[in-house]
């Protein structure tokens, strides 16, 4: 098949690579930036220019940009788009994009359904994109109908050859949910956590509970502040539940109240265990 992707960063150039990695499958691709698209035609990874001509021969379209730019792209190039074409968005955030994308398709005549790859890397760009970083993982998809079956099922054929371990179905306001819950707020918690003054003078007395704690800390801060604005009232559900939370273990501190901190803690082993199924 034909796939036509814009954007090559880490997402979008790691679709490109595993695509492209198939000799049946031809890649045209874009990107704003001239020395991306040059090394993604050396490498191969793209064997022709996603444009306003090419566009039309694409069986699936990836739209691999930020939910704003995903949204400009798709109203751009919606006139050249084959009612043909599945058109997938990669983007984190799923109640803005779909609400605005679905009417796009509809109006034009072709299909669109909401996609976010669960895989990434902390570091951005198509120099860090890797053909195999979907392997295994898990791929959401956000149909206009959870009940169009012909929908869903293309989609995954059409997405089979980078080898999801895992397709995840649901509507746009469930996939913010809790998206704002298991990736939004583990950024948000990393990156305040490195900025205690003492973080500076941790090297000789971290271990591997620092390191996970932080990880996340060193982010796209352009992408993510896009991210969580345009989940807010998810974002704000969740973080007001941690400041409640969190407030709790300080009071308990704060007072000598161990028989308080005690249970607070134990409620937040048991919390993990009960998740986890330990």
């Amino acid at each position: 098949m034909i796939v036509g992707i814009v954007g090559l960063g880490l997402i979008g150039g790691s679709f490109a690579k595993a695509y492209s990695n198939h000799d049946d499958h031809e890649v045209l691709g874009f990107d704003i930036n001239e020395n991306v698209m040059k090394k993604a035609f050396d490498e191969k990874t793209i064997s022709g220019e996603l444009n306003e001509n090419s566009i039309s021969s694409c069986d699936l379209l990836l739209i691999a940009l930020y939910p704003q730019k995903s949204v400009e792209y798709l109203e751009k190039m919606a006139p050249y788009i084959s009612k043909e074409t599945m058109v997938i968005d990669c983007c984190g955030v799923k109640g803005y994009v779909c609400e605005r994308c679905f009417p796009i398709a509809d109006k034009y005549g072709f299909t669109f359904i909401g996609g976010h790859p669960m895989a990434g890397r902390h570091y951005s760009g198509y120099e860090y994109s890797m053909k195999n970083m979907y392997n295994g993982s898990s791929m959401v998809l956000v149909p206009q109908s959870l009940d169009d079956e012909a929908v869903i099922e293309r989609a995954k054929k059409l997405l089979s050859p980078i080898q999801f371990g895992i397709f995840t179905v649901c509507d746009a306001k469930r996939h913010d949910s809790m998206i704002a819950f298991t990736s939004q707020m583990a950024h948000i918690v990393s990156n305040a956590y490195v900025k205690s003054p003492t973080a500076r003078d941790h090297d000789g007395f971290s271990a591997g509970s620092y390191k996970d704690l932080t990880r996340v800390a060193w982010l796209n801060e352009n992408m993510w502040t896009e991210l969580f604005l345009e989940n807010k009232d998810s974002l704000l559900t969740e973080l007001n539940c941690f400041i409640n939370s969190i407030s709790e273990y300080r009071d308990a501190i704060e007072n000598d109240d161990a028989d308080t901190l005690r249970k607070l803690l134990h409620d937040g082993k048991m919390c993990k265990e009960e998740i986890d199924g330990i």
